[in-house]
Order: structure tokens, then sequence, then C-alpha cells
């Protein structure tokens, strides 16, 4: 069974950092880019942060710029997303997501992944 499976959320004050993880299983997904996405209850999922098949391009929603990190690391089959100075409204569900490198850019629309796990929690506290 082919799954990709967050991890790292949780709980943190504002101002506070976490680093979410996402590992595949039952494939491998090198060569395929990678996208982060949150979604709050009763509203749409949006974008976060993609990476590059081969890491060489990544891209942000310009609520994260300069906040968020993503990176990947193909030995482990697993995607990473770096979240510093976090604030309230970054308190989400955040999945990620997975697409074949069918273009030279990482898709920054849930339309456009064909693969998502089934995210991980995270809460800012004021």
């Amino acid at each position: 069974q082919v799954q990709l499976a967050e991890s790292g959320g949780g709980l943190v004050q504002a101002g506070g950092s976490l680093r979410l993880s996402c590992a595949a299983s039952g494939r491998t997904f090198s060569g395929y880019h990678r996208g982060w996405f949150r979604q709050v209850p009763g509203k749409e999922r949006k974008f976060v942060a993609a990476i590059s098949w081969n890491g060489g391009r990544t891209s942000y929603d310009d609520s994260v710029k300069g906040r968020f990190t993503i990176s990947r690391d193909d030995a482990k089959d697993t995607v990473y997303l770096q979240m510093n100075s976090l604030k309230p409204e970054d308190t989400a569900r955040y999945y990620c997501a997975a697409e074949w490198n069918g273009r030279p850019y990482p898709p920054t629309a849930t339309a456009e992944y064909a693969y998502w796990g089934q995210g991980t929690q995270v809460t800012v506290s004021s």
C-alpha cells in the first residue's frame, strides 16, 4: 500500500518552532515533486511549500516565506518542513503530497498532486 505519513505536529507557543516530516512507504517517491499544504476546519486546503523532484527548486506561500523551509532527503524518502517563528494563524492540519515530475516546477495546487498523507495537526497558542 502506497502511503505518505506525516509526523512532527503538536502544540507550540507563538514564536516557537516545529519540524514536520513526511515519510513514504510502499513505494519510492524519488523523482517526484513534493508539497506541503494546510487546512483549517471549514476552509479549503491551501498551499504552503513545495520542492522539486531534485531539490533544485522550492516555492512558498507568501504567508510563510522567511519562516518555513522545505527540504528533502531522498535517501530516506522523506520531506521536511521546518517551521520557525510560528504564529497562531499557522494553526492547521498539515498535509504532505507527491506528484510525478511531469513539469519542471513543483505544483502549488491541490488538484495537481496525486498522492496525499493523512495530515498532522499543528496548534500554535498565543
